[in-house]
């Protein structure tokens, strides 16, 4: 069973990297500051380690025993919490949507609380809270720089080009670094935290070795949530990708070392989508990859919430009462959707 829990977590690490590798790099290779992905996750790999190696323990300890009391985690725990979030990060990466591993690792050990009626609810709204304003800032803060560069620009229509360019292309670099640095501090902790609190790992050894198979997982899977976030979102010259880039990663790395885990993919794709809405208006929000964005970001925490509560209830409870409620209340929810769809189309036929 240890051995199970160890290849859980390692499994998930790698995800973590395939998602977060876009949330740190995505900028850059966005801005042409780095013209080949493998470059740009290979940067991205480097960052995390070091990250996650010299920042990366309050966030561990939030999760390993801050949301939940730290003897729930047992070993078939840890197993349970820790395929429920790989499920909901490969659902992502398959979609190719860049998302955030703290939401659903958090999902998955709220789950777990639930089921044992031990969840710290305060620290959790916390947390939560944290989640819903931090996005709305790195928008609003990106939005406001992308008016102003768009001023600048058209004032000085070569900024970019010439003796500046070299000294863009630099800064733009080392600041999608410290954003990858920052997906280190707060990212690993997801994968090797419920193993901490499990006593299986110490901190420090937990935290090397998860930042080693993040960036494997960055630099192997990532190729194709780095096109996402880079390429199909909108287009970011040199400046606005430090604009991104700064902005993300002060925020994560601020409240990482308070211990707190803000959703990065999150705030890095707000920030572009800032961006973007600065240069575009609302046709930034009409672009299919951005509504897909906004849905997955809502239901992934909950779908690793459902499948470590009803993992818990079913193989370690035997509890089939609570499961058929589950049931119940996925399948009203289906036929819900269901139903609106239909209504919509019925309304939208007699409109025309």
């Amino acid at each position: 069973m240890v051995a199970l829990a160890f290849c859980a977590a390692l499994l998930f690490a790698m995800n973590i990297g395939a998602s977060g590798a876009a949330a740190s790099m995505g900028v850059a290779y966005a801005s042409g500051a780095i013209k080949k992905k493998w470059v740009a996750l290979l940067i991205c790999g480097a960052a995390i380690i070091a990250g996650s190696v010299f920042g990366g323990q309050k966030v561990t300890k939030t999760i390993s025993s801050g949301i939940i009391p730290e003897d729930i985690f047992t070993v078939k725990i840890v197993i349970i919490t820790l395929l429920a979030a790989t499920i909901a990060l490969f659902t992502a990466n398959i979609l190719g949507i860049p998302l955030s591993t703290s939401e659903i690792t958090i999902g998955a050990v709220a789950g777990v609380g639930i089921a044992y009626q031990v969840l710290y609810v305060e620290k959790l709204l916390f947390i939560v809270a944290f989640w819903i304003i931090t996005p709305v800032v790195a928008f609003s803060i990106t939005y406001v720089a992308g008016k102003l560069i768009h001023r600048l620009n058209s004032k000085y229509p070569d900024l970019e080009k010439g003796k500046w360019k070299p000294v863009f292309t630099i800064l733009v670099i080392v600041t999608g670094f410290f954003e990858a640095y920052s997906a280190g501090m707060k990212n690993v902790a997801n994968a090797v935290a419920p193993l901490v609190g499990a006593h299986l790992l110490s901190v420090e050894t937990g935290l090397l070795l998860g930042g080693i198979f993040v960036a494997l997982g960055a630099f192997l899977l990532g190729s194709r949530v780095l096109e996402t976030n880079g390429k199909k979102i909108t287009s970011v010259s040199l400046i606005e990708g430090i604009s991104v880039s700064a902005t993300s990663s002060f925020l994560v790395i601020t409240a990482a070392l308070f211990g707190i885990p803000l959703p990065i993919a999150q705030i890095t794709s707000s920030s572009i989508i800032g961006m973007g809405s600065a240069q575009q208006g609302k046709k930034v929000f009409q672009k299919r990859v951005v509504s897909q964005m906004l849905k997955v970001w809502f239901v992934a925490p909950f779908l690793s919430l459902l499948v470590s509560y009803t993992c818990i209830k079913l193989l370690l409870e035997s509890d089939l009462y609570s499961i058929f409620i589950v049931g119940a209340g996925i399948i009203a929810t289906l036929g819900v959707i269901s139903l609106l769809k239909h209504t919509k189309q019925e309304v939208g036929g007699i409109s025309r």
